[in-house]
């Protein structure tokens, strides 16, 4: 991605504003339902975390470790669900269930992004690429029809959104240059948005806008500490320390 020269936020920025505002409204959720700030900035969370899900996807170099790790997380506090509360852990999938959905995407998408701009390319696997991309957003959608995934089928398609212009780095022209940028991965997050309220009956849907101010000011840049698993175990373990405070309390 071409750098933001107004960037001063960096990918772990993101991710730890990410963090304390999913706190904050699981928080608000279980300990303090009656206060409605928690909840507001809580909506904050899921877009950072969505648009941090399309940059991971883009620059992993191993997809299928990356599928599993979230897949295997996502399970794992599913099954926590089903031992605190039957009935929604069973009929109610998690947020990195939800993720894992997108990542699938995701990768289907960029395989059709690869056979288009391939040099060499070939009609025969274009077609196969793009109907195994609208084959796994079909799938999702299909899947949520059942069993309701956390943000819903809209949420689950967030991150696509975001990487609709995202490219390798490796193979960037000029063109892909001017299109994979933070203003217009905002602009199709928004987008995203836009079809997530049409969806969502949430109360407090439309606070999630309040992430584009820091996104805006994403500068496209890692940060210097490698804090890939803190984010992937924050959120089982911040879950069950509020679920344990819960009964406490």
């Amino acid at each position: 991605m071409t750098k933001n020269n107004f960037g001063f936020l960096n990918g772990n920025t993101l991710k730890l504003i990410a963090c304390i505002t999913m706190l904050t409204d699981h928080v608000g959720l279980i300990l303090f339902p009656q206060f409605a700030i928690f909840r507001i900035l809580g909506r904050i969370s899921f877009p950072l975390f969505a648009f941090m899900i399309a940059e991971g996807c883009r620059y992993t170099k191993n997809k299928l470790k990356h599928f599993l790790m979230i897949f295997g997380l996502g399970i794992l506090c599913q099954l926590a669900y089903v031992v605190t509360d039957v009935e929604s852990g069973l009929s109610y999938m998690n947020i990195l269930i939800t993720f894992s959905f997108s990542i699938i995407m995701i990768y289907c998408l960029q395989n059709f992004k690869k056979q288009i701009l391939d040099e060499n390319k070939s009609a025969v696997r274009i077609a196969l690429s793009a109907l195994l991309f609208v084959a796994s957003v079909c799938g999702v959608y299909a899947f949520e029809r059942f069993i309701d995934l956390d943000y819903g089928f809209f949420g689950a398609l967030l991150p696509v959104f975001v990487s609709i212009f995202m490219f390798d780095p490796k193979t960037d022209t000029a063109v892909q240059k001017k299109l994979d940028c933070n203003l217009v991965h905002v602009i199709c997050l928004a987008l995203g948005l836009a079809l997530l309220f049409f969806e969502s009956q949430n109360t407090f849907k439309y606070y999630h806008l309040i992430s584009i101010i820091p996104l805006l000011f994403y500068s496209g840049r890692k940060g210097k500490l490698n804090t890939k698993y803190f984010f992937y175990i924050f959120y089982p373990a911040h879950l069950l320390v509020i679920y344990a405070l819960s009964y406490i309390i």
